[in-house]
């Protein structure tokens, strides 16, 4: 059968990040992509300029319409926006029993725009938490979702997925991409002992939508079958070489997109928007 993984995210107008993220990775990593819209996002390269939320029961609508015909493998949910939406996704998610879910508790843009309500937090945590195989926040989501100050090694961010599966998550993911040091290390925590992912740090300024094209990797795996551990494994490598690559991208102002293509698209040649 053909993988199909689902995401459930934010339109990035500028196509880096959120919806537009998650499908491009799902296709280059050879599975069928669905998508759930949940806000319109005005952005480029440079920032997030509006925001218009799906109404909730369209959000639904939406999850009913893909469950009722789709045989999805995986889901991925990215940007929410409000807890109205959170309690929509939650409920559509009972559509699609025994699918894994890769949740992204996207709360922040990479420019510092806001994308989650501040009260939306609580419903996050209690609500769409537990019902995800895997949550991926980075430093400041994991120490936002816990009320502590964000984690500044890798012992600190082993404590920190440790305290998040005691508050509900099944399994953590701590990504390490704002720490500092030569080195970008992610921390899995499912139990047992943590287990670390690290890849050489790259000196690129255009990483806008890593964290959306790494859960996205990561959903992508699950479809086809593989286990947690080794899908996060195949979602790291894909993520590190996509930002390796980002620079043969010439795109917008700021900070650009990740090279979601750098296996198909023909090496060194440089793109111009």
């Amino acid at each position: 059968m053909t993988a199909i993984a689902l995401t459930i995210a934010g339109s990035d107008s500028s196509g880096g990040a959120g919806i537009q993220a998650d499908l491009k990775t799902f296709s280059a990593l050879g599975v069928y992509g669905a998508s759930v819209i949940t806000a319109l996002t005005a952005q480029n390269t440079q920032g997030v300029e509006a925001v218009h939320v799906v109404p909730p029961d369209f959000v639904l609508k939406q999850m009913r319409a893909v469950a009722a015909d789709l045989a999805v493998g995986a889901i991925k949910i990215g940007m929410l926006a409000t807890g109205a939406v959170i309690e929509a996704v939650a409920e559509g998610l009972k559509d699609f029993q025994g699918v894994p879910v890769v949740l992204d508790p996207v709360m922040v843009a990479a420019s510092g725009d806001a994308l989650l309500d501040a009260d939306a937090v609580e419903t996050l945590r209690s609500v769409l938490i537990p019902l995800a195989r895997l949550i991926t926040p980075n430093l400041p989501e994991a120490a936002k979702l816990l009320g502590v100050p964000p984690a500044r090694n890798e012992y600190e961010m082993a404590v920190q997925a440790l305290k998040l599966t005691e508050a509900g998550a099944n399994a953590v993911l701590i990504k390490g991409g704002h720490a500092e040091g030569p080195t970008s290390v992610d921390i899995l925590f499912e139990g047992g002992e943590p287990f670390s992912f690290e890849a050489p740090r790259v000196p690129t300024r255009n990483t806008h939508g890593t964290g959306c094209t790494l859960s996205a990797a990561i959903a992508a795996e699950l479809a086809k079958g593989a286990p947690l551990k080794e899908s996060v494994a195949a979602a790291k490598a894909y993520i590190t070489a996509a930002i390796q690559a980002a620079d043969q991208l010439s795109i917008g102002k700021g900070r650009g997109p990740v090279h979601h293509f750098h296996a198909w698209w023909p090496r060194g040649s440089k793109v111009r928007v």
